[in-house]
């Protein structure tokens, strides 16, 4: 064992919940952004405004999010080069395998979560042989490679039928029991986007469309644009936009010292999510990572607005269909992203510095 454990640490391979669950599950969202998320967007623009070659950008972007998930992954878990390289290879098949499904005639919506566990697992393997062998330009990617497509045509079509098992358990629990569940889903993605984890890659992995993805629009909304007003105070505009239009995973740090500064965002977004999901029926049908995305760079309600107009595969396989949003979907969409999170977390505010709770210098920025 005591070899075994050298050998690990000789590799630098960590097996823990903060190394698979925190740094890699993180870096995963950053790739699925950088194509996917952003190839939606410029493809979007480009349907917009006629222009055939943005479309053909936001095309090759896209197609490219398997491996630039597994290549962020293998990043985040320190691979060496030959290991890093390899997995674009790995990640574009887990991505393709796990985006079919076991049932026949229906699709899977699990390629990001396959590609999560398959590249975790392929790169350690990689890091494992990297440097071992004479032939390490031969060995390392025949392993890393060989070991992750592998896995990918075992398990990924496997992976994809339980994520969208789980996904669709979601979305009809919404749709049945709206003010419940846009309750919990708003507040449990609100949560994951605050944590050092990925809301955008939980809602790409369980291809969150419809009411539960505006749900999550509610809920990340909640927390990025109530964290950004809590704290002005304390933070003035710099904190204003680095947590409105970035991350409210900033105010970790200050979460950790004192948990109670979550309250307002939390609360903000038990009322928000209802709101969205009952009153206003607030539906997210583009790409399912953009539910997880909130005001980060606009791209939640972008996500709301490219599913007006072109639903994503996944949410057409849900049963959506284009519209032309009307005053009130506009409205809904502007209250649940910005108005209500901002003036129900300074309300919140107000009451809990007044108790004590929240003490002058808590939501300091460093």
């Amino acid at each position: 064992m005591e070899k075994l454990n050298a050998f690990l640490k000789r590799k630098d391979i960590v097996i823990s919940g903060k190394r698979y669950g925190i740094d890699a599950l993180g870096a995963m969202a950053q790739g699925l952004f950088c194509s996917l998320l952003i190839g939606t967007i410029i493809k979007t623009l480009g349907e917009q405004a006629g222009l055939q070659f943005l479309v053909d950008v936001g095309g090759y972007a896209s197609a490219m999010s398997g491996a630039a998930m597994a290549i962020a992954i293998g990043y985040a878990l320190k691979a060496p080069p030959l290991v890093l390289f390899s997995l674009a290879t790995v990640g574009y098949a887990a991505n393709a395998l796990g985006s079919t499904s076991l049932i026949e005639g229906q699709a899977g919506s699990g390629g990001p979560l396959a590609v999560l566990f398959i590249a975790i697992i392929a790169a350690e393997f990689g890091k494992a042989v990297s440097k071992e062998t004479k032939i390490d330009i031969l060995a390392t990617p025949l392993v890393t490679i060989l070991v992750g497509v592998g896995l990918s045509a075992l398990i990924a079509p496997a992976i994809g039928t339980a994520a969208t098992a789980i996904g669709n358990i979601i979305m009809w629990a919404t749709d049945l029991q709206p003010f419940f569940m846009g309750i919990i889903v708003s507040v449990v993605i609100g949560m994951a986007l605050t944590l050092p984890i990925s809301s955008a890659a939980i809602c790409a992995a369980f291809g969150l469309t419809g009411l539960a993805g505006g749900a999550a629009v509610a809920g990340c909304c909640a927390n990025m644009v109530g964290f950004a007003v809590l704290s002005f105070r304390e933070n003035r505009w710099g904190g204003l936009v680095s947590q409105g239009l970035g991350t409210s995973m900033l105010q970790m740090g200050n979460i950790v010292k004192n948990p109670r500064i979550w309250l307002p965002a939390i609360l903000a977004s038990a009322i928000t999510g209802p709101i969205a999901t009952c009153l206003f029926r607030l539906e997210m049908n583009g790409p399912p990572v953009s539910a997880g995305m909130g005001t980060c760079g606009l791209v939640g309600q972008i996500g709301v607005w490219t599913g007006w107009l072109s639903p994503s595969e996944k949410a057409v396989a849900n049963g959506a269909a284009a519209i032309a949003p009307g005053a009130m979907d506009w409205i809904g969409l502007i209250l649940i992203s910005f108005v209500l999170p901002a003036v129900l977390c300074w309300l919140f505010g107000i009451l809990f510095r007044r108790i004590g709770w929240i003490k002058e210098g808590d939501l300091n920025l460093d």
